[in-house]
Parts: structure tokens; sequence; C-alpha cells
């Protein structure tokens, strides 16, 4: 069945999620967030479009864009690549990172604009992994805040916080307190924000998938026999690769690559 072509936005700004493929993790550390920030702003040099706001998950993206010089979907598919590379290249891997197609909404509307900067910036907020907004590194909430972003002039604030006030002071004090108001907003994502799990918790799943013995003997077991356990671990949603490498007591590298 052939798929359905992107609807044009009359605004160009698009809202724009990214998951990594079987919600498998994108992100295992400080330097590859950085580097998908530093390959957004690689390409926003180059097609000239406008980034309004981001939040980096471990498994995965939300960016609200403006088209550049080319279509999103062109521009999406060389943000994507130069970080699949990075990311193989790094960790030793081949084959997907991302699910096939990523997801896009239109944002005609200053209303829902604002409204999606929002439910963006509290997406860790909501999953669990922060208790405000301004306390995930990696979004671009402390941009509109006016704290220090890496890199420096990722963000383009000034059409939303131009919503809020003329003043840029009171508009950025109109803006945290719209920013961090309780709410109960979806946009785009009909998928339920999962929460990530303690490790008490993701111990006691694991153990519903394998059998104690197996958990202790893990690294010593044949390695199709061990893919196949982890490739079950890893389908544990809230749980981190990280968390199931530390639980199992092995590499996060083996983690990664099963």
């Amino acid at each position: 069945m052939p798929r359905r072509a992107r609807e044009k936005s009359k605004s160009g700004i698009y809202h724009i999620i990214l998951r990594g493929a079987n919600r498998r993790e994108i992100f295992h550390d400080d330097e590859d967030y950085m580097r998908f920030l530093e390959t957004l702003e690689k390409y926003k040099k180059k097609t000239e479009i406008k980034i309004y706001g981001w939040c980096l998950m471990g498994n995965h993206i939300h960016l609200l864009l403006e088209e550049g010089n080319e279509e999103i979907s062109i521009t999406m598919k060389r943000i994507g690549v130069s970080y699949v590379w990075f990311y193989n290249w790094k960790y030793n891997t081949v084959g997907h990172l991302f699910q096939d197609r990523f997801k896009s909404e239109k944002v005609e509307h200053d209303s829902y604009l604002i409204t999606v900067i929002r439910y963006i910036h509290q997406n860790p907020v909501k999953a669990g992994l922060s208790k405000n907004p301004a306390s995930w590194r990696w979004s671009s909430c402390m941009g509109y805040y006016e704290g220090e972003l890496s890199p420096a002039g990722l963000l383009d604030s000034e059409l939303i916080l131009g919503m809020f006030s003329n003043g840029r002071a009171s508009a950025i004090a109109s803006f945290r307190e719209f920013n961090e108001a309780e709410n109960e907003e979806k946009c785009l994502d009909d998928d339920q924000i999962t929460k990530r799990l303690t490790d008490n918790q993701a111990r006691a799943e694991i153990q519903k998938l394998i059998p104690l013995a197996e958990m202790v003997q893990i690294k010593s077991l044949p390695k199709a026999q061990r893919d196949k356990i982890i490739s079950k671990v890893k389908e544990i949603e809230g749980l981190t690769q990280r968390q199931a490498a530390r639980i199992l007591g092995i590499s996060p590298n083996l983690i990664y690559k099963a």
C-alpha cells in the first residue's frame, strides 16, 4: 500500500518526532546527545531551517522546525543519515537506528505553536525524568529562559517569545509561566509517554522474562543464546539499555549489538 504524502504546512512549520527502531535507545551518553545537536546545527546552516524547539529523549526526538531552502523530508533525511553514520561508527553496529519514517504534523496557528513548544519541553517531566522543564539538559527550554545553550545560536526563540510580550524580560517571564503550567495536552504523539523504571522495577521486569540462573550466567552463555535473551530484555518499556547492562552485569556494548 503506497504511503500517504506528507501534508504541506502553510506556515512551513512542523512538529517532528524521530524514534529509535523498535523503541531502541538512540542516545547513550552526553557525547551522543551533543553530536545530534551539532548535526542539527550543521544542517541549519546548510538548509536555512529555523529551529524553534527540541527535546532529545533516550529513544526519541522532538523537533519544532520551519522548512528552509528544501523540503523538510530531505532535510530530516540528511540529519538522520549523518547521525546514524556517527552512531554505527562509535558503537561498531550496522543497520537501521531510526524508524523508517519520521512522524510530523503541521503547525499553522500561533495558539498551536505555543502548545507544541510546551508539550515538547514538558516531555521529560511527564516521563518522570526531570522535576521541571528547565532541569532537562537536552531541550531548548533554557534557551527560552536566557540560559546557556550549546551549540550557541541553534535556537530561534524570537518568534515564540514575541507572542508573549514586546519587551524581552516580560516575554521570558510570561513564557516561563506558560511553559511550566500543568496541562494534559497531547501533540502528534498518540503513544502514552513511557515512564522510566527504577532499578528495582527493572530487575523485577527482567526476572519475569529470564530465570535467575540465566541472569547470573549470561556472560558465559553462547552468543546466540545471550543475544536472544538480551533482545527480550530490550523490549521492556521504560528500561534503558545502560540500566539493562548494569543489572545483567555485562558491557553496554553487548546490549547495543544484540
